[in-house]
């Protein structure tokens, strides 16, 4: 029936009903471009979002912190009333703030120090007055960090004022990293000032060269033997010191050193101050900057006018001392640095058989020990290689005067004295003692003899020389005196002798008087003898002579 009643409505109204399902099919499209339009704005809002999150992230991830101040928006009836102060964690982890992101500039200036944050406050002052920017270091006084702080004005195109922002970046490593440059950097010009002290101080001339022989480098000195007033017109021009002819006094020393990278030297006469003087140039290549290939030199020109003058006075007194050597009857020889012989006289080839012609040709020292070894000359050695190297190497170990004696096979004996000669090498002087010793050793035999003598006697004796010391005793005088062997062997003199036996002899109450009326009667050759009595009852009759080379002679002889 209702349906029937529909059918009957559509009949008698159509029109009604067209417009009725074109209002609803409206509505539908319309309802479809809503859910259109807001699918749009949705994922609009959603690429807003994400973009904003991004430059958030951003913000976050920069080593950067920043301290805004967020002003509300004229253009609309922002809710915002008052500025917004918005910290950033960044910044709030530099500053080491306690209260985070939620901190104050208030906050901010207390982590700086008092002067630090006034000027910091009147930066801040003049942005926000007047969008004025800055840039300044600063330093916490919290943490020890150091801060580069930037301010800048953020507004759109209109000109509206979005907010002010300080940025704040940390620059301890490089601030740290910059004072330690600069203290090398110090450092290293305190160097190269005290090297330039160093060679302006020099008493000569002094300068570089690099590898295409060109000045790089010249001392004050150098100045003294050139017209140019300063050292950069020098380098500039390439000024060189010339000598009498005008030319370069070190250029072609320079261009042999550097082909053969060998220091060379030479000597150049110049006119100083109106003197003729002599100077000895020396130009030392090196590897400039560790480079094989580039190769710079040090040059330098040193007065030796005064060391000639030493050479040529030492070469006139060496002559003539020579000359009074080769007068003189003891042999001389002067074997060079060498080791060639530079001089002898003919004491020398006298002692050794050598004839003039052969030393004239200036052998070597080991030529020397082999030609008096084949003349069966030289001391018998177990080893001759071994002994000829010793004495070869005595040319650099000999620093003071060395005294030998050389027992030759034909039954001389040679006193060798060695020494450094002036100019180098050794100075050798051979003197023959052959007959000394023999004459020494015929006294010391005659000694013995006497020594063998007196220890035969009964009767202790013992001699003083004139010297006044003693010179010989017998054991008797040993044994009745009591002395140790060790004191008579230094030699003691008779007052020495006297003193020792003190406590043989029974107490007086003036041992000094007693001691000089002994040694009186003992010196006195007119006394012929006295009495001693020791301590013990012992009675010694003491009997004094003068010998014929001026000793005494003391016998003690014990009565009953």
């Amino acid at each position: 029936m209702s349906q029937n009643l529909l059918f009957n409505m559509y009949y008698a109204a159509p029109e009604l009903w067209y417009f009725i399902g074109a209002v609803v099919f409206f509505l539908l499209c319309f309802i479809f471009y809503l859910l259109i339009n807001i699918l749009k704005i949705r994922q609009k809002n959603y690429f807003l979002n994400r973009d904003r999150e991004r430059c958030i992230e951003m913000l976050y991830a920069s080593k950067d912190g920043y301290f805004s101040f967020i002003y509300p928006d004229t253009n609309i009836n922002d809710p915002r009333k008052q500025t917004v102060e918005l910290c950033s964690r960044r910044l709030a982890v530099m500053l080491a703030l306690n209260n985070g992101r939620e901190s104050r500039f208030d906050d901010v200036l207390k982590c700086f120090y008092k002067d630090d944050a006034k000027k910091l406050q009147k930066y801040i002052d003049m942005l926000r007055d007047d969008g004025v920017p800055f840039e300044e270091i600063f330093a916490t006084k919290n943490n020890g960090r150091v801060l580069k702080l930037a301010g800048s004005r953020i507004s759109d195109a209109k000109g509206n004022v979005y907010c002010d922002v300080i940025w704040g970046r940390d620059i301890s490593d490089e601030s740290n990293k910059i004072d330690e440059l600069e203290a090398e950097s110090h450092k290293a010009l305190d160097k190269i000032t005290q090297q330039n002290d160093l060679i302006d101080n020099l008493a000569y001339p002094a300068w570089l060269r690099d590898e295409n022989l060109h000045l790089k480098f010249v001392n004050k000195r150098y100045l003294d033997y050139v017209q140019e007033n300063s050292r950069d017109e020098i380098i500039e021009h390439g000024v060189e010191i010339l000598d009498a002819n005008g030319e370069s006094i070190s250029l072609e020393l320079a261009t042999s050193a550097h082909a053969t990278i060998k220091t060379k030297k030479k000597k150049v006469s110049l006119i100083k101050d109106g003197q003729r003087r002599s100077f000895e140039i020396t130009e030392i290549p090196f590897h400039a900057e560790q480079s094989l290939d580039k190769i710079y030199s040090v040059g330098s020109m040193c007065d030796v006018t005064e060391l000639d003058d030493l050479k040529r006075n030492l070469k006139i007194h060496q002559n003539a001392h020579l000359e009074i050597l080769g007068a003189l009857g003891t042999a001389f020889a002067v074997f060079d640095g060498k080791k060639n012989l530079a001089f002898y006289n003919k004491a020398f080839a006298a002692v050794w058989q050598l004839e003039s012609t052969w030393l004239d040709g200036q052998p070597s020292y080991s030529a020397f020990l082999d030609e008096i070894r084949e003349k069966r000359l030289l001391p018998e050695v177990p080893d001759f290689i071994l002994y000829k190297k010793g004495e070869q190497e005595a040319f650099n170990s000999i620093l003071e005067a060395k005294e030998d004696l050389l027992h030759l096979p034909d039954g001389r004996t040679l006193r060798r004295v060695r020494a450094q000669h002036p100019t180098g090498g050794l100075f050798f002087a051979f003197e023959d003692v052959t007959d000394r010793l023999a004459t020494r050793r015929a006294y010391n035999d005659l000694i013995a003899v006497q020594k063998e003598i007196l220890d035969g006697l009964r009767d202790a004796v013992f001699i003083i020389a004139p010297n006044g010391r003693l010179s010989l005793y017998n054991q008797a005088y040993l044994n009745l005196w009591g002395y140790q062997e060790i004191f008579l062997q230094n030699e003691p003199t008779l007052v020495e002798l006297t003193e020792a036996v003190k406590g043989t002899f029974p107490l007086v109450d003036n041992w000094d008087e007693l001691k000089n009326d002994i040694i009186s009667h003992i010196l006195n050759m007119s006394t012929k003898s006295f009495i001693l009595t020791k301590n013990d009852g012992t009675k010694i009759e003491v009997t004094s002579a003068l010998l014929s080379d001026g000793s005494v002679m003391i016998v003690n002889k014990v009565v009953q």
